[in-house]
């Protein structure tokens, strides 16, 4: 079984081919379009249409291009929230950011934090969590 990309609220299927597809509309703008995100988690390739130009530091609201649910977190601001499931069946929550140029995700499952990306940091307070109380996340 291939790793598998899911929207949080539908579960349906995010990844084709080799990208992530979702869509994205910029924060008080008309703007929108699709966006081709790279699979492999800490890789921030992203593909767009030429006509939908992103620029760092826009924020965006990110929503499923089946359902049409956001997925910007309601809990953690500037974070966005979709499920991976790996090649061995294993369910993670995959937050990002949804801040043009942020370079941060986070893998989290069972109570354990993984943390990619030089901007991460910036979303630690979060995610940073004794270790006996990350059984409740």
């Amino acid at each position: 079984m291939a790793t598998q990309y899911l929207c949080k609220a539908c579960r349906g299927v995010l990844n084709v081919k080799t990208s992530i597809v979702l869509s994205a509309a910029k924060v008080n703008s008309s703007k929108k379009g699709l966006i081709y995100f790279n699979p492999e988690l800490g890789n921030y390739s992203v593909t767009t249409h030429p006509s939908f130009r992103m620029e760092a530091g826009e924020e965006y609201t990110i929503t499923c291009p089946i359902c049409h649910s956001h997925l910007n977190s309601l809990k953690y601001d500037h974070l966005v929230r979709i499920i991976m499931i790996d090649d061995e069946g294993k369910e993670f929550d995959i937050y990002f950011s949804d801040i043009v140029g942020e370079k941060c995700t986070y893998k989290i499952s069972d109570g354990y934090v993984e943390k990619m990306g030089p901007d991460a940091t910036r979303y630690d307070k979060y995610f940073d969590v004794p270790e006996e109380d990350r059984k409740y996340l």
